[in-house]
């Protein structure tokens, strides 16, 4: 037998309640404090304020290797 729409509409709402919060806030941005770097380019979120100078130190260690493979010539 087919389900209704209205029995339909409460199975679901009811298999919400049981999502965990950290699942249904996925991609929310509450609780989270921005890091902006490279002049405003790069936006960074963190949980623990406390961290933001590790964050930041690498992040620059991370962007400076990345461009050193750039930059390096090859030996001839």
């Amino acid at each position: 037998m087919k389900k209704t729409t209205l029995e339909y509409r409460m199975m679901l709402e009811h298999n919400r309640l049981k999502i965990p919060n950290a699942k249904l806030l996925t991609g929310s941005l509450t609780g989270l404090f921005p890091i902006i770097l490279d002049g405003g380019r790069t936006t960074l979120f963190i949980a623990d304020l406390t961290k933001e100078a590790e964050t930041r130190e690498r992040y620059q260690l991370r962007r400076d290797s990345r461009l050193n493979i750039f930059i390096k010539k090859p030996k001839v």
